[in-house]
């Protein structure tokens, strides 16, 4: 991936019964991540069809500041009660923006 911006869509998928306690990890490491330097988003989605799928939509300045999200003891909690939580493992996802950004 060349060096750039970074966008990033990380699905979650409840156990059935565990959508809240999801919801709440989840939500635990917004205000934090969005303090990090490199973040320009961090915003939860829940699936409008099935409310056991949450899904990140995020973007990074640079795979560099990924990298460095990813270390954070916030997001490694987040990771290591993932199997308690979820239904199946966490789907990542890396995109590149290759259209013109808007005006």
């Amino acid at each position: 991936m060349a060096d750039g911006q970074v966008t990033v869509v990380a699905t979650f998928k409840a156990t059935p019964g565990m959508e809240g306690t999801v919801r709440s990890t989840i939500e635990a490491v917004i205000a934090p991540t969005r303090a990090e330097p490199g973040c320009i988003n961090y915003d939860l989605h829940q699936s409008s069809d099935d409310p056991s799928i949450f899904m990140l939509y995020e973007n990074w300045v640079s795979k560099k500041a990924l990298d460095e999200h990813l270390a954070m003891p916030y997001l490694k909690d987040l990771v290591a009660k993932a199997d308690a939580m979820l239904a199946e493992p966490i789907d990542i996802a890396l995109y590149q923006m290759i259209s013109e950004p808007a005006p």
